[in-house]
């Protein structure tokens, strides 16, 4: 099929354009234009599968360039967005214009140019720490953060379009995904990069909450599935491996796979506000194994140790080790 990847130079977008090239499909690669000449994460992989992605620079914001990048297209992944949640305190109009108005341009040429199926990306954030557990996909939203806020915007946006002008939008709400190439913005690299480069004394923020974690093989193979999946329309399907663990947990079960002894400091700065902070996720991911006949492989306390393995091993590897600034709070 003829696939369109927004934010394919991101973590989970060049996973996912790695995966359909292998599945044999034709897939176009939307990626964020800079003078660099950089395709982010995609010029990591293979040579032989990345001669194979029609590769599209621009800017998700732009209303014309994006209809472009959408004619031809029978497919949408739409993962382009701003995803790091203290950077949107600094920045919130930068997040509703990405995250909102670029979800609007997506949808609205999909509409424009009958495009068969949109598949939009949504974040276990939107549902502010849980009023219940597990969470499904009827929990209430909370906007906690501008991250947030404009996440669920750009949902409401992606089913406004579908009750009003019947577009073929499936909502994909990934809780949190882990594995190679993720920014060290998230909780898992950060740690691991800060033994990999010495450190035993850590810098962390909220060590207290509990997150549920998954795989990126999981993350991907879902949203390889969501393209075939019948009756997906107008629905929101979470993705999780449906347990949860505490971030100091976490790091316990990281420092024992990396054999260093550690201790946390907590750093002011990591530190979200009080009412920002949410608290516990835990997925319900029964509606993603009926509508998308999906089952994660990484599960439990073994599956989140096999993956976390998987994980420290890539980081450890000098030339993606040195890809990043460990010293540096990345926000």
């Amino acid at each position: 099929m003829k696939i369109l990847v927004t934010g394919a130079d991101g973590f989970i977008g060049s996973h996912l354009c790695e995966k359909l090239v292998k599945k044999g499909h034709d897939v176009k690669a939307f990626v964020y234009y800079n003078s660099f000449n950089s395709y982010g994460w995609i010029d990591s992989i293979e040579k032989k599968i990345r001669d194979k992605l029609k590769i599209f620079s621009g800017d998700i914001r732009d209303e014309n360039l994006v209809k472009k990048a959408v004619k031809g297209n029978e497919i949408i992944i739409h993962l382009a967005a701003l995803v790091g949640i203290p950077y949107s305190y600094n920045s919130p109009q930068s997040y509703y214009e990405t995250n909102v108005k670029g979800t609007l341009n997506i949808l609205q040429a999909a509409k424009d140019l009958k495009v068969k199926k949109i598949i939009h990306t949504s974040t276990s954030e939107v549902y502010g720490t849980a009023k219940y557990l597990p969470i499904d996909e009827k929990h209430p939203v909370d906007g906690q953060s501008p991250y947030s806020a404009s996440k669920i915007a750009a949902d409401q946006m992606a089913i406004s379009f579908y009750k009003s002008f019947g577009t073929p939008v499936t909502i994909i709400r990934p809780f949190n995904t882990y594995g190679p190439r993720q920014s060290a913005r998230a909780i898992i690299p950060t740690i691991i990069l800060q033994f990999l480069d010495g450190k035993r004394e850590i810098n962390l923020g909220s060590v207290n909450t509990t997150r549920d974690f998954s795989y990126i093989d999981d993350t991907v193979n879902a949203f390889v599935k969501s393209i075939t999946a019948k009756n997906t329309n107008g629905e929101i399907i979470n993705l999780g491996s449906n347990s949860e663990v505490s971030i100091k947990d976490l790091v316990r079960i990281i420092a024992s796979e990396m054999k260093v002894k550690h201790q946390i400091i907590k750093d002011k700065k990591r530190i979200r506000p009080s009412k920002s902070e949410v608290n516990r996720l835990l997925s319900k991911n029964l509606k993603a194994k009926k509508k998308l006949k999906w089952k994660p492989k990484y599960i439990a306390r073994k599956g989140l140790i096999k993956g976390l393995r998987e994980t420290i091993n890539w980081l450890s590897e000098s030339e993606n080790f040195e890809k990043y600034k460990s010293n540096i709070y990345n926000i």
